[in-house]
């Protein structure tokens, strides 16, 4: 019998338990793709259901990311005063997944208010998650050997990218049946089901990791003295309010492509899914050339060339509403944004010391989750206000959808960061020099069936036939 959570990997560590501590945290990956791919990726589709506003879809994409970046400064604060590291792991799992059982009662029992009920279960989602997340990377640190840390998350995040991807076309095509036959609210019910059992399964498989004794997630207080003083003026703090920028600028349209494709375009719950999906597929096969080129030639240079793709997107949109012109652009999307999420997260390692990073990933966080909020909140204020059409005498230009002003705004606030920080980002390393044509060429020259056939055998030796 094949099953999924039945791994054999090498040998990870000579510690026979540590061993067996990072299989389970490899099962508890995949669990976790597997609640990602049928719920998180879905919010934004149910909210739809239930009669969102677009100002109300803001809010859903935005505070939730918000409160849980907060979140994370509560488990830092919990780890300081010696609460087992373990445990906080443990309950922020096991609330994350209690949290989405309340969801799917929504449509039967608070049809009124079910928006509502929904961010505020989304946010407490995102609780746990917060809770969770500065610890369990705290753990990974101390179990993964660093000698073979760059190919153990790179197998695990192979695999569990694999498994969102095809959770995600499930789910999609599970819903999109369901909605044939108008049960679309029992589609959603199925999909929160299967995705709270799958993080129980993960906190199970946390539950048998070992945890090192004495080591725990701890951090500076943002608000002592000096420490605001320290990093204003860094290249750290230069980076963050960059990325922050690039962010709210990116919230401005983001939460509305959802609402597009299902309102305005009316796509089935199936196209809208393959849509979704492209960028997801297109990500995973992208990342790992971008990962050898950022190796070889530097950060800076991989930010330049995606930073230079991303204000070009929302643009895009307005060219057509073909199904399959659509799939094009968000297969354009995913080379872009997987160079550049991988090409940041990386400027973050090279510039603050690992002593700092707790600190300095919590105060990231909260800016960026701010700065989404803001940008998402614009947004979701003018998709309700902006008119479809624009007069100048007589000439008038009719849009297709208001949606149109709010992807044209943000293009505009994408390119204006782009133009004023990027040239101010300087490479931390020495790097060897390459142009743009040769970046695009050595990773689109890609082979995406055969890498995808490769990944998917490697997969299939690791598991184990009972």
């Amino acid at each position: 019998m094949l099953t999924l959570f039945s791994f054999r990997f090498r040998r990870f560590s000579t510690d026979t338990t540590v061993d067996r501590s990072l299989r389970h945290s490899v099962k508890d990956g995949l669990a976790y793709s597997v609640m990602s791919g049928s719920s998180e990726s879905y919010f934004s589709a149910y909210a739809l259901y239930l009669k969102a506003s677009n100002e109300q879809i803001a809010l859903l994409a935005s505070v939730p990311l918000l409160i849980g970046s907060f979140a994370q400064l509560l488990s830092a604060w919990l780890g300081r005063h010696g609460r087992s590291r373990h445990n906080i792991i443990l309950f922020g799992v096991t609330f994350q997944a209690m949290m989405l059982l309340p969801l799917i009662f929504l449509p039967f029992l608070l049809p009124s208010n079910a928006v509502l009920v929904l961010i505020g279960g989304i946010i407490l989602f995102n609780v746990g998650n917060g809770l969770a997340s500065p610890q369990w990377w705290s753990l990974m640190g101390d179990l993964v050997p660093e000698r073979r840390r760059g190919r153990y998350f790179a197998m695990r995040t192979r695999f569990c990218s694999l498994v969102t991807f095809f959770t995600f076309l499930i789910a999609g095509t599970m819903l999109h049946a369901f909605s044939e036959h108008n049960l679309t609210a029992w589609g959603f019910v199925c999909l929160f089901i299967v995705a709270a059992i799958a993080r129980l399964v993960s906190a199970y498989h946390l539950n048998r990791m070992v945890d090192p004794p004495g080591h725990v997630a701890v951090m500076e207080s943002p608000f002592q003295r000096g420490l605001i003083q320290r990093l204003r003026g860094s290249k750290a703090a230069q980076f963050s309010v960059f990325f922050a920028a690039i962010q709210c600028s990116v919230a401005v349209a983001s939460p509305f492509f959802t609402v597009y494709m299902l309102k305005e375009l009316k796509l089935s719950y199936l196209e809208y899914t393959i849509v979704s999906a492209t960028m997801i597929i297109t990500q995973f096969l992208t990342l790992p050339r971008w990962g050898r080129v950022s190796d070889v030639f530097g950060n800076r240079v991989v930010l330049m060339f995606c930073g230079s793709l991303i204000p070009l997107m929302p643009l895009l949109w307005l060219v057509s509403t073909s199904f399959w012109y659509l799939v094009a652009i968000q297969m354009l999307g995913g080379f872009a944004w997987a160079g550049f999420t991988l090409s940041s997260g990386n400027f973050i390692y090279e510039l603050v010391p690992a002593g700092k990073r707790a600190t300095y990933l919590a105060m990231h966080n909260g800016l960026t989750g701010v700065a989404v909020v803001l940008g998402a909140l614009l947004g979701g204020y003018l998709s309700e206000h902006l008119p479809q059409s624009i007069h100048f005498g007589e000439w008038r230009w009719h849009w297709f959808s208001a949606l149109y002003g709010v992807f044209v705004l943000s293009a505009l606030l994408r390119a204006a960061v782009v133009v004023y920080f990027l040239p101010r980002i300087q490479e931390i390393r020495e790097v060897r020099s390459i142009s743009r044509s040769e970046i695009f060429s050595r990773v689109v020259r890609l082979k995406s069936r055969r890498r995808l056939a490769i990944s998917l055998s490697r997969m299939r030796k690791h598991l184990t036939t009972e």
